[in-house]
């Protein structure tokens, strides 16, 4: 499937305008375009050792970044020794400030993590939510495996970025949108432009440390982090490798102009199903539709064809007549839930809708933070609401009205009004929905895009639309050479709480094998880090069927169309 030969991936990349000045004399300077690593260190580094001492206090300069900023400080390096996993690992810690061109937008928080015994490689991970915490450089990849070591263990050099603010420490987390109101602080989160500023002031602090550049540079990332893989594929091809994208949240207005109306329609009198009313409606699901990939399991392998009707539920009368049924206004809401959601106006990034949520996603009361919540959604909106409900909220006060005290019910997504321009407007940085990735595979990147097919919180069906343009605009055989994209049954949003299946699989090895051995994933096979078992990893659209055997041993399973 690998459509040509792998190439070095020092030539892939791009050091950002004016760096060469700055190296030269340092590194081989080749020209105005891609520029090879190094292949052995400068005089006084090793290349797996990192000057640590040297970094404390540098200035990292502008043209050290293809983006405007007035340049960066390290304000802290140190040797630190963690025990991650079993294995006890040292390395230099970097924490940095990138400066804003606005004086008035929040500096770019950054840290990079430079192991001693360094594997030549590098790791970014994306954040979450609104970000405004820089992610844990020791973390895993999304849907990672239980049973191999993370990537700073594996000795990459890891790095990430708060996206370019910080949030409040009264907000819950990844639910502050306060920096919204600045444009600047804007771009680098919507637009991504704190991504690229990141990975290129954080090569920069790796050549100085080892003397030299990553082989190869990845990408990682869930959610926002998720939807931030995609932004790095699709506005600078040549900036990283390869990348996992997992429940990618790339359509981020669309959604919450669906999350805004879902909201509304939860917060009418009696509309809400309450925490007993979401476990009934779950396990009816569950009942009608586990056993049709043949075996009664508490995963529907196959969503797409999982028929359930919710007014079998209904209610006597369709009155609210307790926890044992939905009244009419309940079905309502669940059926708006489950259903595309269309607006009759265009906005500048041309999305027209949001296709909704499975039955699966957002009934299950072992997450219920990341579905309905707990109680309707209200002004003020509670704590205890959805958190796509509170996200609406911060991103209407912050981003489309930029006034705290707006209440984010009286906006209402299929009639805006004076509101269109702007949802217009935002549209064009947080609708990163360019479907055109042949810059990226002709750069030799690799991309693997996961979702679970119960996600309560990035609708499933969303990230199936992005990967079938992706395959309309390429064809089938152009997609192949460089994407695979997976569904996984009974997976939830990043794991969160005890999903039906809590997917753990070695997406970076199978990344490695790809982008620097040419040898795309064949077969995988995604384990159940609760319960013990496993099941194939089938390229989308096709499913897990059972067939003979253990029910818990993939080779029980055929991948069916």
């Amino acid at each position: 499937m690998n459509a040509k030969p792998v190439r070095s991936a020092s030539m892939r990349r791009l050091i950002a305008p004016g760096a060469l000045l700055l190296l030269a004399g340092a590194l081989p300077v080749l020209g105005a375009g891609p520029v090879a690593a190094t292949t052995a260190p400068r005089a006084g580094h090793s290349a797996t050792v990192p000057e640590c001492a040297g970094l404390a206090g540098m200035s990292i300069p502008a043209s050290a970044m293809s983006l405007p900023t007035t340049g960066g400080r390290v304000e802290s390096a140190s040797v630190t020794t963690s025990l991650i996993g079993a294995e006890s690992i040292t390395y230099c810690q970097v924490d940095a400030a990138l400066f804003p061109v606005d004086p008035a937008a929040p500096d770019i928080r950054m840290r990079a993590d430079l192991p001693y015994d360094w594997n030549r490689k590098a790791m970014m991970f994306g954040g979450g939510g609104f970000n405004g915490t820089i992610p844990d450089l020791a973390e895993n990849v999304p849907f990672g495996p239980t049973d191999r070591p993370v990537p700073l263990a594996r000795r990459y050099a890891t790095f990430a970025s708060d996206s370019g603010h910080r949030q409040s420490p009264a907000a819950p987390p990844s639910l502050d949108g306060s920096f919204g109101v600045n444009d600047e602080a804007l771009d680098n989160f919507a637009a991504g432009d704190a991504l690229k500023k990141t990975r290129d002031a954080s090569l920069f602090l790796i050549r100085h440390a080892y003397g030299t550049n990553p082989a190869e540079v990845y990408f990682s990332g869930g959610s926002t982090g998720g939807r931030e893989g995609l932004v790095v594929a699709q506005r600078w091809p040549r900036a990283f490798d390869g990348v996992i994208s997992a429940f990618p949240a790339w359509n981020n207005l669309s959604e919450g102009l669906d999350l805004g109306y879902l909201a509304q329609v939860l917060s009418r009198p009696g509309a809400f199903p309450g925490p007993e009313k979401q476990t009934l409606l779950y396990g009816s699901v569950i009942a009608a539709c586990d056993s049709q990939d043949g075996v009664a399991d508490g995963v529907v392998s196959n969503p797409a064809g999982c028929h359930f009707d919710p007014r079998v539920l209904r209610c006597p009368g369709g009155a609210d007549n307790g926890p044992g049924c939905l009244s009419d206004p309940q079905i309502g809401a669940v059926v708006a839930m489950s259903s595309p959601f269309r607006w009759p106006y265009r906005i500048a990034s041309g999305e027209t809708g949001y296709p909704g949520f499975p039955f699966l996603s957002g009934a299950d009361m072992r997450t219920p933070f990341l579905g309905f919540g707990t109680t309707a959604p209200a002004d003020p909106m509670p704590v205890t609401s959805g958190y796509g409900f509170q996200y609406w909220d911060q991103w209407v006060k912050y981003f489309l009205t930029r006034d705290p005290h707006h209440s984010a019910l009286d906006v209402d997504p299929r009639h805006p009004g004076a509101w269109l321009d702007r949802i217009s407007r935002l549209s064009t940085v947080e609708d990163r929905n360019d479907a055109d990735l042949r810059p990226f595979a002709r750069a030799g990147g690799r991309l693997i895009l996961l979702h679970g097919a119960a996600d309560e919180l990035v609708s499933p069906r969303s990230t199936s639309d992005y990967y079938e343009r992706v395959r309309g605009l390429l064809g089938p055989k152009a997609t192949g050479a460089f994407l695979r994209y997976y569904v996984v049954p009974g997976a939830n949003h990043a794991n969160f709480g005890t999903p039906a299946f809590a997917a753990a699989w070695d997406s970076l090895t199978a990344l490695e094998d790809w982008t620097e051995r040419g040898r795309a994933p064949v077969n995988p096979v995604v384990s159940d880090a609760l319960h013990h078992r496993t099941r194939p990893l089938c390229p989308y659209p096709r499913w897990p069927r059972y067939r003979t055997g253990d029910p818990d041993d993939a080779a029980a399973f055929v991948c069916a169309p």
